[in-house]
């Protein structure tokens, strides 16, 4: 049954410009549009005159920063979420919030669909499929891309100018790039082959390590129960936060990732990365949380964030298991609180510093000087007991 009104993940880019159109003339249905302000850094007001001349009847641009960050980004920070020990996962994360708002302006307009601009290889189309059908299963989902006649961005870029739908992608610089807050993902183009090392202007935020300073720059976070609340002694707003360690980490070449990664749907794929705030608090969070777990609990939460991270890399936010682990994490991270220390110099990120008032190291135990008050004693029965397995009943044996 053809849809009647439709609500489409509108970007302004290439593929949902002509995206309005084209559903138009396939449904002859109403089409709204929906953009989210997830600090992409643009001015999101022109797309509401373009999504209009376009074909949509109407228009939904809603700024989401700071929902995105205290929901999303903040969770996944917690639970120390890294996909493959590279990417941190910003496009990943803002995926299930786009899904969310759809089903929210699908259930106000009493739309019968939604759509996306996704392709049949990428991840999207899962996790805003898998998100949307958890969350609503009674919307019909569209995937134009999937099916459409476009063999290349080319095509589309020549459907547009036959419809005077305006783009901002160029014939000679094919990337697709897809900005946030957390981060910037870059495909296409030249990057497809990864024997090749990614262009300079395949970058967009961060700068060249020929291009920053000769002198290391130091920045202290303060966390709360796991969150970062203070950037040198100043608390601020989380949006702002991480926007000025985007700029910090950016002038220090901090936060470049060219990775080969496994896509959800079985293939491999070679993506460059930008993420300079993102990685700046991922290992201030790592420095502080060490100080703090106990043995037991810190290497069985490393299980947890690797299978967190694919949670979210496949789509499946809204399900039971997050959940679950959202509990976990949570408890974890009440004591996380405390002051971490970084020196950012040639796209590094070294710790110089840590404190935090529930610290479980202790000088007197760790120390090799006169204060040392580690009982050396105890430690020879200790030995004996762990390797007693080894042995009895071996004879010897190494397996």
């Amino acid at each position: 049954m053809k849809p009647k009104k439709i609500v489409l993940a509108y970007s302004g880019g290439l593929d949902t410009s002509v995206m309005i159109q084209w559903l138009k003339e396939q449904y002859n249905a109403e089409i709204i549009a929906f953009a989210a302000d997830l600090g992409q850094g643009e001015d999101l007001e022109p797309l509401r005159q373009k999504a209009i001349a376009t074909g949509a009847s109407k228009i939904y641009i809603e700024d989401l920063k700071e929902e995105f960050v205290q929901e999303y980004i903040f969770p996944a920070l917690k639970a120390d979420a890294v996909y493959e020990k590279k990417y941190l996962l910003a496009t990943a994360l803002s995926r299930p919030l786009i899904a969310k708002k759809l089903v929210e302006i699908a259930n106000l307009e009493s739309a019968d669909a939604v759509a996306h601009g996704c392709t049949g290889k990428g991840n999207d189309q899962v996790r805003f499929e898998v998100g949307i059908s958890t969350l609503a299963p009674e919307l019909q989902i569209l995937a134009p891309a999937r099916g459409w006649e476009f063999k290349s961005r080319e095509e589309e870029m020549e459907y547009a100018q036959k419809h005077n739908i305006p783009v901002s992608v160029k014939k000679g610089s094919l990337y697709s790039i897809d900005k946030n807050l957390w981060g910037i993902s870059v495909e296409c183009g030249v990057i497809e082959n990864p024997a090749i090392e990614p262009p300079d202007d395949s970058y967009q935020i961060v700068s060249h390590i020929n291009n920053t300073p000769d002198i290391p720059e130091y920045v202290e976070i303060e966390f709360e129960a796991g969150v970062p609340v203070a950037m040198n002694s100043e608390r601020m707003n989380p949006v702002e936060l991480i926007m000025k360690l985007n700029t910090l980490g950016g002038r220090h070449g901090v936060g470049r990732v060219d990775m080969v990664e496994n896509r959800v749907i079985g293939i491999k794929s070679r993506e460059v990365y930008e993420a300079p705030a993102a990685h700046i608090l991922h290992e201030a969070h790592w420095a502080l949380q060490a100080l703090i777990l106990d043995r037991e609990c810190s290497h069985f939460k490393e299980t947890v964030a690797l299978k967190y991270a694919e949670l979210i890399y496949y789509g499946l936010w809204f399900t039971p298991l997050k959940n679950a682990f959202d509990a976990f994490v949570n408890t974890t991270q009440s004591f996380v609180t405390g002051t971490v220390k970084l020196k950012l110099y040639k796209g590094s990120v070294n710790i110089a510093g840590r404190m935090s008032p529930f610290s479980m190291y202790s000088h007197k135990l760790a120390t090799y000087d006169a204060e040392d008050a580690f009982d050396h004693t105890a430690a020879e029965g200790f030995v004996k007991i762990w390797g007693l397995p080894y042995r009895q009943g071996n004879g010897g044996r190494v397996f």
